[in-house]
């Protein structure tokens, strides 16, 4: 498992194509012949990149659900919809096929976002405005999400 860190600015070009900057392919030189799946995110307007193994590791707790509970069925298909096998080429470019691309809204700056074993796939214009945006005070996100009381550890007195 590869914890990726960093936030990147590159390219793209008319294509659709973007170099992966050289601090991120290092990171993630280990599993580059593997090659990796691009989807939609479930809750932003960007990409996540997974490499091939933590796809699979997804995919195992995907498959695990009950395909003949409808709500299921329904996820998995809007899970995988415009899933896609994407490899980087022999210049060191992945390319974004149109469809992920057209869903991104991917302009000609990019910003790749390291979140633990994938990476997000953002036009730059809409990180910024995710990052900054005043209705989401961040602080006391953090608090909800990791400051549970106590957090399992018994306090001193």
């Amino acid at each position: 498992m590869v914890n990726l860190i960093g936030t990147y600015e590159c390219k793209a070009d008319v294509k659709g194509r973007l170099m992966l900057p050289s601090p991120l392919k290092k990171q993630l030189s280990p599993i580059l012949e593997e090659g990796f799946v691009l989807k939609r995110s479930v809750f932003q307007p960007c990409l996540e990149l997974y490499p091939m193994g933590e796809w699979n590791l997804m995919m195992g707790k995907v498959n695990k659900l009950n395909r003949f509970v409808k709500k299921n069925n329904d996820f998995i298909r809007r899970f995988t919809a415009g899933v896609k096998m994407v490899e980087l080429d022999a210049s060191g470019r992945l390319l974004i096929p149109k469809d992920l691309h057209s869903f991104a809204g991917v302009s000609k700056e990019v910003v790749l976002s390291a979140l633990g074993t994938i990476i997000e796939v953002w036009d730059k214009d809409s990180y910024e405005k995710a990052i900054n945006d005043a209705t989401v005070d961040f602080a006391q996100l953090a608090e909800e999400v990791m400051g549970g009381e106590n957090d399992g550890i018994d306090e001193l007195s």
